[in-house]
């Protein structure tokens, strides 16, 4: 029997658009303060795509950054898979277009939706077909154009989201021990508290349901940051147990950018404030995004260093949650 091969990232990159919506910009548009948002979300300004920017512009935007790092072209890619809840269109995949945008015509392409989850998952998916030997080279995509989905009047919504992608290239092989073993959950009884309601088959685009402003998401923030903490906390207890890894040993702890108060709740009861990394301040939520752009950055920075363990986590609408840790081998 065939053991499952050692995966790695071997190159990272991410990209966001240049207009930036700062706090101040918000104070203009709703009733709100940049005090208020700072100090509920620890953000400042997030980034705004142009009209003509997709989900898969930023995306590609990303993934060439990603293939330089890791001096690989774009035809070596045999597989992208797309994290993302704002597609460019219901289908074809945003994979698709992305492959087409960066010439990676050798690759099978997909999308994956499970939310602001969805580049971990998306990152387990590609490291298992390379593991099993069905592939040698995969292109991990978290790209998200929240704006096109948040209601610009709501000032309970409108201020946590933004724009942008990240992107992770991974290969059999590499130094150290790679991408581990995962740990991920989900609870569908909980999907009424985080979602978009309208535009599927459930509720079709309709004059009635643009009415009732059904196309934008939906949030009771207050239960969504009681189980974000819970089970993001709980998902990394479980992954460092399942990989026999203590905290202490971990250099570097990356939760999904979703609002500073459920990030500092982690940190304060895994006990790991020290070694959490944040980048909220800058882009505010990008969903899917949020876990590519944070480790991108955190890689680039300095953070993060050839031989470190780090440990990523995240949760999302479906509920959908989950955590996992890899030594960096770059």
């Amino acid at each position: 029997m065939q053991l499952p091969r050692k995966v790695s990232i071997i190159g990272t990159g991410s990209y966001v658009p240049e207009r930036v919506l700062t706090n101040h910009d918000l104070e203009k548009m709703v009733d709100t303060t940049d005090e208020w948002i700072y100090a509920r979300t620890g953000m400042r300004e997030r980034h705004i795509a142009a009209e003509n920017e997709a989900a898969s512009d930023l995306g590609a935007a990303a993934a060439v950054k990603a293939l330089e790092d890791a001096g690989v072209s774009a035809e070596e890619i045999d597989l992208i898979i797309v994290a993302t809840l704002s597609p460019d269109m219901f289908f074809p995949s945003t994979a698709c277009f992305v492959q087409e945008k960066i010439g990676a015509k050798n690759a099978f392409c997909y999308d994956l939706g499970a939310a602001c989850s969805g580049f971990l998952y998306a990152l387990d998916a590609a490291k298992n077909q390379i593991a099993a030997g069905a592939v040698e080279t995969a292109l991990v995509i978290g790209s998200e154009k929240m704006s096109t989905f948040v209601d610009w009047e709501d000032r309970s919504t409108c201020i946590l989201f933004g724009d942008g992608a990240g992107a992770a290239v991974l290969k059999a092989g590499g130094e150290g021990r790679g991408i581990m073993q995962s740990v991920m959950g989900s609870d569908g009884g909980l999907a009424d508290l985080l979602m978009t309601p309208g535009g599927g088959s459930r509720t079709p685009i309709s004059h009635e349901m643009i009415e009732q402003k059904q196309q934008y998401l939906t949030m009771q923030g207050r239960e969504v940051f009681k189980h974000a903490v819970t089970r993001m906390a709980e998902a990394v207890v479980q992954a460092l147990e399942k990989n026999e890894i203590s905290a202490d040993d971990i250099n570097c702890f990356i939760p999904h950018q979703a609002n500073i108060r459920i990030i500092d709740a982690i940190a304060k009861r895994l006990g790991v404030a020290d070694r959490m990394y944040t980048n909220v301040e800058k882009y505010a939520n990008t969903s899917s995004a949020a876990l590519a752009i944070a480790l991108d950055e955190a890689v680039k920075d300095g953070t993060i260093t050839k031989g470190d363990l780090v440990v990523l986590t995240v949760f999302g609408g479906g509920f959908t949650w989950g955590a996992n840790v890899l030594e960096w081998g770059k």
